[in-house]
């Protein structure tokens, strides 16, 4: 059984902000509907997505690049790190992405680190809704060390 750890979040979330670009207008009004809710917490985005926001709905937002120049990668890291605490991420289904792999990548580290994740804006509104989005909250995230270490040791005694 794999050990867990409990992360701690403050009744300010870090939020990042992502949408694709037939996604985007909708984030805005979403965004600009929770105006009020979101003025409580600090806000991050991928390049153009904050920028939007920024300029449209008169918030303040700290920028990663674009997601296809690498913001969805280094917003993953971010979740990583600890240093975001929740995702709300607008992606489009029916729309090919050129970097869908890091897509898919940003969605598994959201999941792997237990960050709420809204794909859409009914998930969205339930999250911002919740009591949960405005205390604190300990997320539980499991301690993968273990599984690591035996990979590991495993790989070594077949390679030799």
């Amino acid at each position: 059984m794999e050990m867990t750890n409990r992360i701690e979040m403050d009744g300010a979330k870090n939020i990042v902000l992502i949408a694709h670009d037939k996604r985007k207008q909708d984030l805005l009004e979403w965004v600009k509907y929770n105006r009020p809710v979101l003025r409580a917490h600090k806000l991050f985005a991928t390049g153009t997505t904050g920028a939007l926001v920024e300029r449209e709905a008169g918030l303040a937002v700290t920028c990663f690049k674009s997601g296809p120049l690498g913001g969805d990668q280094q917003v993953g890291a971010k979740i990583a790190e600890g240093a975001l605490n929740v995702l709300v991420f607008f992606w489009d289904p029916l729309e090919p992405q050129p970097h869908d792999p890091d897509v898919k990548a940003l969605l598994r580290i959201a999941v792997l680190y237990n960050i709420p994740t809204a794909c859409n804006r009914a998930t969205a509104d339930f999250l911002v809704a919740s009591p949960l989005f405005h205390g604190h909250y300990a997320r539980i995230v499991e301690d993968h060390t273990r599984a690591r270490d035996a990979f590991i040791a495993a790989r070594t005694a077949r390679t030799g």
